[in-house]
């Protein structure tokens, strides 16, 4: 087990320097936030992320979440362009090394 924290990007008011602070803390937990649900996360963001948290000291191998688009949750006939889109952010995830993504399969919210 290793001690992980959530941080909710650059406009997070609880810094990458002040997690670090925390004994122990080792990695941190967060996402893209300005990507509409079920579109792709472009590399670039992506790589973003990864940088501040690493510059910061701390490992970056966990999401939280790459929401799940409600067309694929209610079955439409969109929901393949979702479920593909969804699976290339899986891949460019994997490409910068993340290992977990956590994901909510909740209706209307994520």
């Amino acid at each position: 087990m290793k001690l992980s924290f959530r941080w909710y990007g650059a406009d997070d008011p609880v810094t990458l320097d002040k997690i670090r602070q925390i004994p122990n803390m080792r990695s941190i937990v967060t996402a893209v936030y300005d990507v509409p649900v079920g579109e792709v996360w472009s590399r670039e963001s992506i790589q973003t992320l990864k940088r501040q948290v690493e510059d910061s000291g701390l490992v970056f191998d966990v999401i939280e979440s790459v929401p799940v688009h409600e067309d694929i949750k209610l079955g439409k006939p969109t929901r393949d362009r979702y479920i593909a889109n969804y699976q290339e952010n899986i891949r460019r995830l994997g490409e910068a090394g993340v290992k977990c993504i956590c994901y909510n399969f909740m209706p209307v919210f994520d």
